[in-house]
């Protein structure tokens, strides 16, 4: 039975949601993501707090997302509790003031807790959307992220069509969902350009309970210009890989890069493009971004397959305008697939994250500044780190003017083990512990990747401590971070 949706304003939309309730809302960074409904939700909340009536609401999304969906809700204080990912300013404060309940997740593992009910019924799906059939078919629009499965296991469903996005995005998405254990088959994906699923999102049309139209483009930020230290660790991981190259390490037909989000990131992939001895290759990631279509226009990039096209608005109408040029070139999947570890092993993949800190031994902070105020979240970066073919994390030597190291004694805060993490990489070199105990890897991070002005201070605390597989001074492993805490300064630090 074929259904006509109501159409209704976005105040209409939300007028139905309820204090209390789950919603699980479409995108992957501000890619895809609702944007009128939650501003109208917002709205609804302001007016319910001026009143002195409660209102707040669950939100689960796929990671972070824009201004109009967790910056507006975190202002209006209308979040009871938020997870996997964030990265809005507003919502941050009130993270850390204690005021919003959240918890990090891995991304891959969010549909799954989702369907296997660990975070409650989900009482509605909020999700945008280039098209929508009668039947209840559901053409989502740069992102995938978790939609798939907020849509499957909602109550009700609120759509935005945004017609800023042409329904000529048919085909550029691939939704494929795992069935729940004991009836889980092997994913069958062997390669990064393998289709596995259908191009629309299937729901039923009995649960759609109102369609909100819009016009609104992403919210996109735009990354900085690549600095003389983001330029040279994009040199040092492309000048690495070219060694494993040579080494006979990488295979000559090279293997599927994923690549963290942000400006070194964008510095990283550019320098991959550019060096002459590594061969065009394919993408394997969930972040599409500005670079990795310069990758593609310029045939460094065979394929791209991710979980979100998270571009500017240029670069966006840029393939709008010649969609067929990027058909059979780029695909979105599902986070559960685009960050699965099954693929990630089979694939071999590359992974290249970016870390806030790491330790002399290897291990590495990626939340939490000074171990404490949660920054953005772990996102996939654990998820490819633990499953990766090498995995290397990339992170200027320094930050704030020099008054930090990015290197430490101890991290603040450990996402990712010693176990987990291959490679390290700086402004200043390269640390490779394959194969390497704690004792050489300290060794290699101090002589390789540390700022010149910390080496001595970090060659001394090494010294501190003779015994142990691991030699840790407990009295002044955050040395650094309370001298910091102190001074604004870590140079200051004494042991």
């Amino acid at each position: 039975m074929k259904h006509t949706y109501p159409m209704l304003t976005a105040e209409e939309a939300a007028a139905l949601v309820q204090h209390d309730e789950i919603i699980g809302f479409s995108g992957f960074t501000p890619a895809g993501a609702a944007k009128v409904i939650p501003t109208a939700i917002a709205a609804k909340a302001r007016v319910e707090h001026a009143a002195g009536r409660p209102f707040k609401v669950g939100v689960i999304t796929g990671a972070s997302t824009g201004p109009s969906l967790d910056g507006e809700l975190a202002r209006a204080d209308a979040i009871k509790f938020r997870t996997p990912y964030q990265s809005d300013k507003d919502l941050r404060e009130s993270i850390n003031a204690g005021k919003t309940h959240f918890f990090d997740m891995h991304l891959s593992l969010l549909p799954q807790y989702v369907r296997y009910g660990f975070l409650g019924e989900l009482d509605w799906a909020i999700v945008e959307a280039a098209d929508v059939s009668v039947d209840g078919k559901i053409l989502l629009t740069t992102s995938v992220g978790a939609a798939p499965t907020f849509l499957s296991k909602a109550k009700r469903i609120l759509i935005e069509v945004n017609r800023y996005h042409p329904k000529e995005l048919l085909g550029f998405h691939d939704i494929y969902e795992p069935k729940n254990p004991p009836n889980r088959r092997p994913i069958p994906l062997v390669n990064a350009e393998d289709r596995i699923g259908t191009q629309r999102v299937w729901v039923d049309p009995k649960k759609i309970v109102g369609i909100v139209e819009s016009n609104r483009p992403d919210e996109i930020k735009g990354f900085t210009p690549a600095s003389d230290a983001t330029t040279r660790i994009g040199q040092n991981v492309a000048g690495f890989l070219a060694a494993e190259l040579r080494a006979g390490r990488i295979p000559k037909s090279f293997l599927p890069i994923q690549s963290g989000v942000g400006n070194v990131a964008n510095a990283v992939l550019g320098a991959i493009g550019a060096h002459p001895e590594i061969p065009r290759f394919q993408m394997y990631t969930e972040v599409i971004q500005d670079s990795v279509i310069d990758l593609i226009n310029a045939d460094r990039v065979s394929f791209v397959s991710g979980s979100s096209l998270t571009v500017s608005s240029p670069t966006l109408q840029t393939i709008y305008s010649r969609l067929e040029a990027y058909q059979g070139r780029l695909l979105l999947r599902p986070q559960e697939i685009s960050n699965n570890p099954e693929i990630v092993r089979r694939l071999g993949i590359i992974s290249i994250n970016t870390a806030l800190e790491a330790d002399i031994f290897g291990n590495v902070n990626s939340t939490h500044v000074l171990g404490q105020k949660m920054m953005n979240g772990i996102g996939g970066s654990g998820d490819f780190t633990r499953n990766a073919f090498i995995s290397i994390f990339t992170c200027p030597s320094t930050a704030k003017g020099g008054n930090i190291s990015a290197i430490v004694p101890m991290c603040s805060h450990m996402d990712h083990s010693e176990h987990s993490v291959q490679v390290l990489v700086t402004e200043h070199g390269v640390a490779d512990f394959r194969g390497k105990d704690p004792r050489e890897r300290a060794a290699l991070v101090i002589d390789n990747c540390v700022d010149p002005s910390y080496r001595e201070l970090l060659w001394h605390y090494f010294k501190l401590t003779a015994n142990g597989h691991t030699p840790q001074s407990f009295r002044s492993a955050f040395a650094f971070h309370e001298k910091f805490l102190e001074t604004g300064n870590m140079r200051d630090a004494t042991f």
